[in-house]
C-alpha cells in the first residue's frame, strides 16, 4: 500500500469473488488505464490487478489467479490422487488451502510476518475432469539442461497421477501455436528424453502473437497450457493468461521459469543451474591445467551470465583454482593502481600462472563498441552483447606485449554451448520432477496465471508479475561475494576515479603529516 495521501485515491478493492476453498479479505490494488497494441503482439496489460490477501501481524499473501475468479459456478471434482496406490502411504494427501510459504525467513521478533505465496501441491478438489483435459506444453528461448526432464514429468504426472491422456507438444516455441505444429505426447514418447540435452519440442525466440496464440488454444479446445521459458517467455505467458481471462475461457495458463543464468527473482534457483555450475568445472579445470603447465600461463574462461554472474560466482567458489572472477554486477577497470592488469602481473610473479573467469555480461561498458552493441536486440528483446572473453584475452595480450618485461601464454575457453546442450544432472533431475508435479497440481486445482518455483526450500505458486518485474542479480555487498573475494584474493576493483581520489587523499594526508612534522622539528630547534 502507498503511504502518500495522493495514492490512497487510486486504491480499489479487488473484485475477485470468494469461494469455499479461496476466502477473500480486503485486497488493495492500483489501477491504471489498459494499454493496447494494434498489431496484436505481446504487451503487458497495465490493468492487471494483483491479488493480495492480508491478515494479522502484517501477513500478506500475494495470491495467484483462479479460474473461479472470473468464471462463476465452476463445478469441482474429487482429486483422483486419493485413489492412487502410490499415494496411499502418504499421511496427508492434500495441501491445506491456507498453507503459504514465506518469502523472508530471517526476521526479528517484532518484524511483521511479511509476504507469502500460496504453497504448491495437490488439492482435495480439482476443477477439471481428467477426460476433459486437453493439455499442451511449449518451450521457448535458449536451451537449458533439464528441459526434457520437465517435459517428461509433466506428461507422466498428468498421465499417471490424474489420468489425463490428451497432451500436445507445441513445436518451435510460441510461433508453433499458429503454425499448427504439434506432437502427441505420451509416457512412451517421453520415456527416455531426460537422458538427452536440448528439447524434443524445439524452441525459438520471439514469435509471440497473443491473438493468434489464444485463437489456436481456443480452436484446439486446449484447457491447460504449460509454458517453459525465461523472463521474456513468462511475460508472454502472462499476456496469454490475460487474453484467456478477457475471453472468459476455462484455460489454466501455468509457467515453469527456465534460465540457466539463475536471474529470475523470488525463487531459490532455476532448473539447470546446478548442472551448469558442475559442467563449468570442466572448463575451469582445463584452463588451470593449461595455465600451470607453462611459464606465465593464463587461462581465461567465459561463462554464461548476461546480467547476472551466478554461474561464474558459484563455479569459482566450487573450483578453488580461479584467481579472478569478473561478473556484470561488480565493475572493474584494467589499467592503473588496483586495476586488473596490476593484479595479473602480481599473481604471475607469485604463482607463475593464473585463471580468470569472466561472465559474458561483465565489462561491457569497457568495450570499444559497447554503445553500438547496446542498441541491438535479439528476437526475445535481449541486448546483443560483445564477446567479453575474447576482448579481455586480447587486452591482456596487448598489455603484456607492451611491457616487454614479461611474456605470457594465454589460453581462452568458451564452453557456453557445451554447457547449454548437456542433459541435467541428478540434482536438477529431481528438482525438475518436483517443479513439473507442482505445476500440474496447480493447474488441475484451477489456478492460472502463475509460475512455480522453490521459495526457501518450499514449492510455491507465484504470480507472473513477481518473476518478470526485475532480474535476480548477485549482491556484491552480500556474504557470498565476500566469500568469493576471500577465496580468490582478488581486489574488489573499486572505481578507478574513487581509487585515484583515495590515493590522492592519502598522499595529501602524508604530505600534511610531513609538513607538520617539519614544523614541529623546526620549533624544537628554535627553542633549543
Amino acid at each position: 500500500m502507498a503511504n502518500s495521501a495522493s495514492s490512497i485515491s487510486n486504491i480499489t478493492t479487488n473484485s475477485y469473488a470468494a469461494t469455499p476453498d479461496h476466502p477473500r479479505r480486503f485486497s488493495p490494488t492500483f489501477t491504471s488505464s489498459p494499454k493496447h497494441n494494434s498489431k496484436g503482439s505481446m504487451r503487458i496489460s497495465a490493468n492487471s490487478q494483483p491479488k493480495i490477501i492480508t491478515g494479522e501481524a502484517g501477513y500478506v499473501l500475494e495470491d495467484v489467479p483462479h479460474l473461479s475468479d472470473y468464471i462463476p459456478d465452476l463445478p469441482t471434482y474429487s482429486n483422483p490422487l486419493q485413489d492412487k496406490p502410490s499415494y496411499s502411504v502418504v499421511k496427508q494427501y492434500f495441501v491445506n488451502v491456507d498453507d503459504s510459504v514465506a518469502q523472508t525467513i530471517v526476521v526479528h521478533k517484532d518484524s511483521p510476518r511479511g509476504t507469502h505465496f500460496r504453497r504448491a501441491g495437490p488439492r482435495q478438489k480439482v476443477y477439471f475432469e481428467p477426460d476433459d483435459v486437453h493439455a499442451c506444453i511449449v518451450t521457448c528461448g535458449g536451451l537449458c539442461p533439464g528441459l526434457n526432464t520437465v517435459i517428461r514429468e509433466i506428461v507422466c504426472g498428468l498421465y499417471y497421477m490424474y489420468g489425463v491422456h490428451r497432451i500436445l507438444g507445441i513445436e518451435g516455441g510460441y510461433k508453433g501455436f499458429y503454425a499448427r505444429n504439434t506432437i502427441p505426447l505420451t509416457p512412451k514418447v517421453v520415456n527416455d528424453i531426460h537422458k538427452r540435452g536440448g528439447t524434443i519440442l524445439g524452441t525459438s525466440r520471439g514469435g509471440h502473437d497473443t491473438s493468434k496464440i489464444v485463437d489456436s488454444i481456443q480452436d484446439r479446445r486446449i484447457n491447460q497450457v504449460y509454458i517453459l521459458g525465461g523472463d521474456g517467455t513468462q511475460k508472454g505467458a502472462s499476456v496469454i493468461f490475460e487474453e484467456c481471462r478477457r475471453r472468459g475461457l476455462k484455460v489454466a495458463v501455468a509457467g515453469i521459469p527456465k534460465t540457466i543464468d539463475n536471474d529470475i527473482p523470488v525463487i531459490d534457483k532455476s532448473f539447470g543451474f546446478d548442472t551448469a555450475v558442475e559442467e563449468a568445472q570442466r572448463a575451469i579445470n582445463a584452463a588451470h591445467v593449461e595455465a600451470e603447465s607453462i611459464e606465465n600461463g593464463i587461462g581465461v574462461v567465459k561463462l554464461m551470465g548476461r546480467y547476472s554472474g551466478f554461474i561464474a560466482m558459484y563455479a569459482t567458489l566450487a573450483s578453488r583454482d580461479v584467481d579472478c572472477c569478473l561478473i556484470p554486477e561488480s565493475p572493474f577497470y584494467l589499467e592503473g593502481a588496483g586495476g586488473l592488469f596490476e593484479y595479473i602481473e602480481k599473481r604471475l610473479k607469485e604463482n607463475g600462472h593464473m585463471v580468470v573467469v569472466i561472465a559474458e555480461g561483465a565489462g561491457q561498458e569497457l568495450l570499444a563498441q559497447s554503445m553500438l552493441a547496446m542498441n541491438h536486440q535479439d528476437a526475445s528483446g535481449n541486448k546483443l552483447l560483445q564477446d567479453s572473453g575474447l576482448w579481455l584475452s586480447q587486452k591482456i595480450k596487448d598489455h603484456f606485449s607492451k611491457l616487454n618485461k614479461m611474456s605470457i601464454n594465454l589460453k581462452y575457453i568458451d564452453p557456453t554451448y557445451m554447457i547449454r546442450a548437456i542433459p541435467s544432472n541428478a540434482s536438477d533431475n529431481v528438482y525438475c520432477t518436483l517443479l513439473a508435479h507442482s505445476v500440474v497440481h496447480g493447474a488441475m486445482a484451477g489456478y492460472t496465471g502463475f509460475t512455480v518455483g522453490s521459495v526457501n526450500g518450499r514449492h510455491a505458486y507465484i504470480p507472473f508479475l513477481r518473476v518478470t518485474e526485475r532480474q535476480n542479480k548477485v549482491v556484491i555487498t552480500d556474504r557470498m561475494w565476500a566469500r568469493l573475494l576471500s577465496s580468490t584474493n582478488q581486489p574488489s576493483f573499486l572505481d578507478l576515479k574513487e581509487e585515484t581520489e583515495k590515493k590522492q587523499e592519502e598522499t595529501e594526508s602524508q604530505l600534511a603529516n610531513g609538513v607538520n612534522h617539519l614544523d614541529k622539528t623546526a620549533s624544537v630547534r628554535l627553542k633549543v
